[in-house]
């Protein structure tokens, strides 16, 4: 879319517990079943010799060079937010245009650069440039792959949309001459036609039976109402006028604010209060009753494609779908050997209830909670160097979800921040509703959403040198999110978990990610209800109810996403565990960790032949 070891209880018995917890019935496979592993059949083996990198090829290394920089000048011609931050005054001022026209100009050209880079043997370039062009790859022939479903006639999920994005731009715009802030306010009144244009692809879905699902659209509309109150719009869009310099003329930094106060009223608040109205008045009595994808005209082959499409890997909804219920069996048997060493008596629903409803796991007031979250973000910062060799400039702060947002937020998130422009990195904690936000997994998620996790990543992918522009900015889910989870794990090596409640709620975490890939696929591929998806969470993990209505709500109106996490990570730990077993006493973890991130996102085959090669010449290296 435009926008996301065991007990003793046997494998067989803990996967029909899980099957009938998810609302399944299925033959639970013997104990012998192993999860469907995400490593590609192409890359090394173990006993892959280490062999020195080939001579790139002139001609292929020139051919790809004046490719990839047609491709940047192509993708920064359709990005105007980007070239305002270059210092383009005019685009400054501008949103992104997707008009039908456009957007059918940028396919064909998308397409005729998949052509081109098909032509171009990834093997006679060098290592980055090979890396360079799997990404490429990635990105071209998925959004050709795509390009036939129209997904713009989709233009929001649960928890956000383009209706947001002013918001998000207002938070990260930083103007400083008069003549940004004119641009800002030139933005501010071209918001209605950014809007419309969005409106007008809503239409066509109406016209062609591809929309979201109408529990998805109430939730929009919503939103939409929330943004559209004078004063709440008025707070947000004059934020970056208001922190103008304060060395400018007094005089001009008046018109400026009347200016920008002047588009506000005039032009963004009646362009929202359109927006709700066709939402709540024309979009949602049409929208649909099904929840899953696959209901709509072409759903089905759309979900297949977004299943390759996020998890890098050429699978099917099947197939994750069964590696997540063997996920969940295996999650659920450690989950019953921490509930054990805690000493509590009780069955594992009791043990949920205690930890969903005791008064010593919640915080009382949103600084309490910020309070933890910094906490546990400064105790990590700490042991960073010890897992590391790279740290990034960029810093990053612990910083509340905004009020607006957070009723149908999830419950944190990572913000990515910006050196040139001065913006730190936000790990974003939802303080809405304390009841449903336990400490317990708090150590998890400031592991997965600040440190070693995305904002870690993002950073090092950000500050990369000698690599195109594209490889900074490329965000690929599977690996992003892939590390996300593989820090939380981490995070018991840097022993972020202090009692058995935390190291539940990591589990718990865990058992989310795998119950995304059997609640994704439940419901955009096999018809699952909303209470089926449900009671996954609710029977196997200490997820807060609000925080598992919220989710599901998130999986059904963006498909797909939520199975790259558990793919990611699955890889990335299979991979620390065959570099430990090879390397033995030698097996550095600041080694292992910085090869890992120091090339950015990639996709799984591309990452796992890279740190295969890495192993192979640590291990070669070791034996010399």
């Amino acid at each position: 879319m435009n926008y996301r070891t065991l007990s003793h209880v046997s494998i067989a018995s803990l996967m029909a517990l899980s099957l009938a917890a998810c609302g399944q019935q299925a033959e639970a496979p013997s104990t012998s079943a192993a999860p469907a592993s995400p490593v590609s059949d192409a890359a090394a083996t173990p006993e892959s010799p280490a062999t020195p990198e080939a001579p790139a090829d002139a001609d292929a290394s020139a051919a790809f060079a004046a490719l990839v920089s047609e491709f940047e000048a192509f993708e920064l011609a359709n990005n105007p937010e980007e070239r305002g931050r270059r210092g383009d005054l005019e685009a400054a001022g501008q949103w992104g245009d997707i008009s039908a026209e456009t957007l059918a100009a940028r396919f064909a050209a998308e397409a005729a650069f998949l052509e081109r880079l098909d032509a171009i043997d990834a093997a006679t370039l060098s290592q980055s440039d090979q890396v360079s062009h799997a990404v490429l790859d990635y990105i071209l022939r998925f959004r050709t792959e795509l390009a036939p479903f129209g997904e713009a006639r989709i233009a929001f999920d649960s928890d956000s949309g383009f209706f947001f994005w002013p918001s998000y731009a207002a938070a990260s715009a930083r103007p400083r001459t008069i003549a940004e802030g004119e641009a800002w306010i030139t933005r501010i009144n071209g918001i209605a036609g950014y809007f419309q244009q969005n409106t007008d692809w809503m239409r066509r879905g109406l016209e062609t039976g591809f929309t979201q699902p109408r529990i998805i659209t109430e939730s929009a509309a919503t939103q939409v109402e929330g943004l559209s109150d004078a004063a709440t719009l008025r707070a947000i869009l004059i934020e970056p006028i208001d922190n103008l310099p304060t060395a400018l003329p007094a005089a001009e930094r008046a018109r400026l604010y009347d200016a920008a106060t002047a588009a506000i009223d005039n032009s963004a608040q009646p362009a929202f209060a359109a927006l709700a109205s066709f939402l709540r008045d024309e979009y949602l009595p049409q929208t649909r009753d099904s929840l899953g994808v696959s209901e709509t005209p072409e759903g089905r082959a759309y979900y297949q494609t977004l299943v390759r499409y996020h998890t890098t890997l050429d699978t099917s909804p099947e197939e994750v779908h069964q590696r997540g219920l063997a996920e969940v069996a295996r999650i659920r048997g450690e989950m019953e050997t921490v509930i054990a060493e805690s000493g509590f008596e009780g069955s594992f629903a009791e043990f949920l209830h205690f930890l969903r409803t005791d008064p010593q796991f919640y915080a009382t007031t949103a600084e309490e909670l910020l309070m933890h979250a910094a906490w546990i973000a400064k105790r990590l910062d700490d042991q960073m160097p010890a897992y590391f060799g790279h740290l990034p400039r960029l810093s990053y702060g612990v910083r509340p979800v905004p009020d607006t947002m957070a009723p149908s937020y999830t419950t944190g998130r990572y913000w990515p921040g910006d050196m040139e422009r001065g913006i730190a990195g936000g790990y974003m904690v939802n303080t809405y509703d304390l009841t449903q936000r336990p400490l317990y997994t708090l150590p998890a998620l400031t592991a997965h959403e600040a440190v070693p996790g995305h904002h870690h990543q993002g950073s090092i992918a950000a500050e990369l040198e000698d690599v195109p522009d594209f490889r900074r900015n490329t965000y690929i889910t599977a690996f992003g999110e892939g590390w996300g989870l593989y820090s939380e794990t981490l995070g018991r090596d840097m022993g972020i978990y202090t009692t058995p409640y935390e190291e539940f709620g990591r589990l718990s975490y865990e058992m989310w990610r795998a119950c995304r890939l059997v609640v994704d696929t439940g419901v955009h591929y096999m018809g699952w209800t909303r209470d089926q998806a449900e009671a996954c969470f609710l029977e196997n993990s200490a997820l807060a109810p609000h925080n598992i209505r919220t989710e599901v709500l998130r999986y059904i109106s963006w498909p797909g996403q939520a199975l790259a996490y558990k793919t990611g990570e699955l890889l990335m730990r299979d991979l620390r565990g065959e570099a430990e077993e090879r390397l033995g006493e030698d097996f550095d973890i600041r080694a292992f960790h910085d090869v890992l991130l120091a090339d950015g996102s990639m996709p799984l085959s591309t990452l796992e032949a890279k740190m295969r090669r890495w192993i192979n010449e640590e291990e070669a290296g070791n034996r010399n």
